[in-house]
């Protein structure tokens, strides 16, 4: 069984119950040692006092602020004597509707477990109550010399607690980007065209349909390599849409996320599509085509360009 990360009490009210909180995700990233070129020598990162060139002792370390005269030391002990109690207690200020919160707010997600199974009427109350009221119960506390905002949640019988950004952490976009557009013009039938896509892609959310494939491709390559083999490489990102051919783009997605299968191959048994029988699409069953056949530019071509390019 796993350990919790931190132990101490989760208080509401007058009630204080004895929890421990765990680890909810895992990272499955494959990690690499760093190698010098053309060995198999390991580089290893160091401790090293930079006037000196030795190698320091981690017991030997302190925390320094640069105050740009001086240095401030500060041991590791004396910020938890600055926190005293609150390293040990999760107490809930008060209790908000999930709905009010802005998932830009959620960080990291930790389970919380009671202590002891003596404990257990008192867990179980506080998670159904918060399942009944569809609400969060927000606290801070101190952990690993850091304080946290939190969200305490009732998900799935069990009781969770989110880290929260403090609201000075969350970035205006405004003025991280740039390029966000101001009001520019859309049709009615743009917009319509937009909504049935979305309808028309609407799917119900399951996580286990998803995984990683990019670390299954990285293993791939290992693999490849110590076998001497060579590996495919992705294919090229599409071309950005032209405006121009916006609702034609449109269009085409609608119905290929229908199923529909007019204009969906390029070819049938390997043959190449012949002229005539490309004659009688519409263009936006050419553009179809076109990006099955993964042609480059496509958005910016005519109807005739367009034929021409599945032509050959």
């Amino acid at each position: 069984m796993a350990r919790p990360v931190w132990k101490g009490s989760l208080a509401f009210g007058l009630v204080s119950l004895p929890v421990g909180l765990y680890t909810a995700t895992d990272h499955h990233t494959i990690r690499f040692h760093q190698l010098q070129r053309g060995t198999s020598d390991r580089i290893r990162n160091r401790r090293v006092n930079e006037r000196t060139g030795e190698e320091v002792d981690l017991d030997d370390i302190v925390k320094g602020y640069d105050t740009g005269d001086e240095y401030v030391l500060v041991e590791p002990g004396d910020l938890d004597d600055i926190a005293p109690g609150r390293s040990k207690v999760l107490e809930i200020s008060g209790f908000v509707d999930l709905d009010e919160v802005d998932p830009i707010f959620f960080d990291r997600t930790y389970y919380l477990g009671p202590a002891d199974k003596e404990h257990g009427k008192i867990y179980r109350l506080l998670e159904q109550a918060l399942a009944r009221a569809h609400r969060a119960g927000i606290a801070t506390f101190v952990m690993r010399q850091r304080e946290y905002l939190v969200a305490v949640k009732a998900e799935n019988g069990l009781l969770t607690c989110h880290t929260l950004h403090w609201a000075d952490e969350i970035r205006d976009p405004r003025e991280e980007i740039d390029t966000l557009p101001g009001r520019p013009r859309t049709t009615e039938k743009e917009r319509r065209t937009a909504a049935q896509l979305i309808d028309a892609m609407a799917i119900d959310w399951d996580p286990d349909a998803y995984h990683d494939t990019f670390r299954e491709k990285v293993a791939a390559l290992i693999e490849a390599r110590k076998s001497g083999e060579t590996v495919e490489k992705a294919e090229p990102p599409s071309e950005s849409t032209n405006v121009v051919d916006l609702m034609d783009a449109l269009r085409a997605s609608v119905r290929g996320a229908r199923g529909g299968e007019r204009g969906r191959t390029g070819r049938r048994g390997g043959d190449r599509p012949n002229v005539a029988d490309l004659g009688d699409l519409t263009k936006s069953e050419l553009y179809d085509r076109a990006a099955d056949a993964g042609i480059r530019g496509r958005s910016s071509m005519t109807r005739d360009e367009l034929i021409e390019a599945l032509a050959a």
